[in-house]
């Protein structure tokens, strides 16, 4: 089985839908996207897929129970994961596949969290790295732009110094951050 990138992958089914239906495919990208959730594309790295004519098509989706979604909420305390918030704050709780599902994630007690709506709109296909460092971005990004308020200086540091971890492990390094920003206080 060959890798194929995203690129030539692109190329291939624009071809081939040029040849079968006699006209040019209108968003290639999205087609890939979709036979990559339908599981007739494996992705194996950003931006890279895989044909594997033995499980093409055959993808199921791993679904967590009713048992399991209860399980869950009853560990996480009924609340996200990420804010502490919950439905006695007027949110949405979701079920969320800590591994995405379209990242070969299970439905599992393990593999599952709770999230409020809006924190389970922005992580969609994010791995929990990815979130965590978006999140932690975000407040550097809030406390920095309230600098009159000095409590925020050791929140500050604080949020440095994890995204410094980050860096200094080479995890997700493709979520840019300027590193080399600081406040004048």
């Amino acid at each position: 089985m060959e890798v194929i990138s995203h690129a030539k992958a692109k190329a291939d089914l624009e071809a081939a839908y040029l040849t079968i239906m006699g006209k040019r495919l209108e968003d290639s990208d999205r087609a890939i996207r979709k036979l990559h959730g339908d599981g007739f594309l494996e992705k194996v790295a950003k931006g890279q897929y895989m044909y594997n004519p033995e499980t093409s098509g055959k993808k199921e989706f791993d679904e967590f129970t009713q048992a399991e979604k209860n399980e869950i909420l009853k560990r996480d305390g009924y609340k996200c994961v990420i804010c502490g918030l919950g439905r006695e704050n007027g949110l949405d709780l979701h079920i969320d596949h800590i591994k995405p599902r379209s990242l070969g994630g299970q439905g599992t007690v393990a593999n599952g969290q709770v999230l409020c709506a809006p924190h389970n709109f922005i992580k969609k296909n994010l791995s929990q790295t990815e979130t965590g460092k978006k999140s932690f971005i975000r407040l550097l990004e809030l406390v920095r732009s309230s600098p009159e308020d000095t409590s925020n200086s050791q929140l500050e540091s604080f949020l440095l110094e994890v995204l410094h971890v980050y860096d200094k492990h080479g995890i997700d390094g493709h979520i840019y951050w300027n590193s080399e920003e600081s406040r004048e206080t």
